[in-house]
């Protein structure tokens, strides 16, 4: 068990040394930390648009790459924690903004700022840091996609405008046609929850027969959690499946980046 205090009080010499991630998500001031240690960017897309995302770096280079979606809330401290988590883990990685640095902290909050995203903006932002990383002096040219909930959806989204090596979704709007799926690049991983009454077995089967269709690679996990199991910060937490979750994506982004 970690003593919070001394955590904090150490944090400039061994940052978040040795705690698990879910702790660090739990805790406000934790993933306030975590998220600190990142670097702030600026890029242009191919729509000339300047959009920002916070960039993890690791130590080992090149390194494979990683680009995460956030969920409705924004690019909140929580999502910005998990990208300083990939840094560690070995990956370059970048949390990108699809809300133009709105956060949200209410349900309300949220779903006004997601219907202020425009799906055509969304999809040049993600394309434009897809196009950056795999320049990345730092990167091995491999890259991934990872989003929750609705940056789960725009994973999905994303590797289909910007074909990449792998993609993982976490409880995400998968309602593609196999004629879209058919422009995927690299093999999908699914984590989806069998409480959840939003993304639903209807759903993902109909996925999985589009993907059938298209003749891509796709791995289902279904877990028995509610949409939203993977955030520790949710009423819906389940940390059990969280942690099969994580250890699965690793294992996958590892096997193909």
């Amino acid at each position: 068990m970690y003593a919070r205090r001394d955590v904090l009080k150490g944090m400039a010499s061994a940052p978040l040394a040795g705690l698990p991630l879910a702790a660090i998500l739990a805790d406000p001031e934790l993933a306030r930390a975590a998220a600190s240690g990142l670097h702030d960017y600026t890029i242009n897309t191919p729509r000339g648009r300047r959009v920002s995302g916070a960039l993890a770096m690791p130590v080992g280079v090149p390194a494979p790459t990683v680009v995460l979606i956030h969920e409705w809330w924004g690019l909140n401290d929580q999502i910005k924690a998990v990208t300083a988590e990939f840094g560690r883990q070995g990956y370059l990685a970048v949390a990108v903004d699809l809300m133009d640095g709105g956060v949200a902290t209410t349900a309300d909050e949220a779903r006004a700022l997601t219907r202020t995203v425009d799906p055509a903006a969304a999809t040049d932002t993600l394309a434009g840091w897809i196009e950056w990383l795999r320049v990345h002096d730092a990167s091995n040219r491999k890259i991934g996609t990872v989003g929750w909930c609705f940056g789960g959806g725009w994973s999905l989204n994303a590797s289909i405008a910007t074909p990449v090596e792998a993609t993982v979704i976490y409880y995400g709007r998968v309602t593609r046609t196999a004629e879209d799926l058919k422009k995927l690049k690299g093999p999908v991983l699914g984590h989806f929850g069998t409480k959840d009454k939003f993304i639903d077995s209807a759903m993902v089967s109909a996925w999985e027969e589009a993907m059938d269709a298209a003749g891509k690679a796709y791995t289902t996990h279904w877990y028995d959690a509610d949409h939203g199991f993977a955030n520790p910060t949710s009423a819906r937490y389940d940390e059990a499946d969280a942690r099969f979750a994580w250890e699965r994506t690793l294992a996958f982004f590892g096997k193909h980046l």
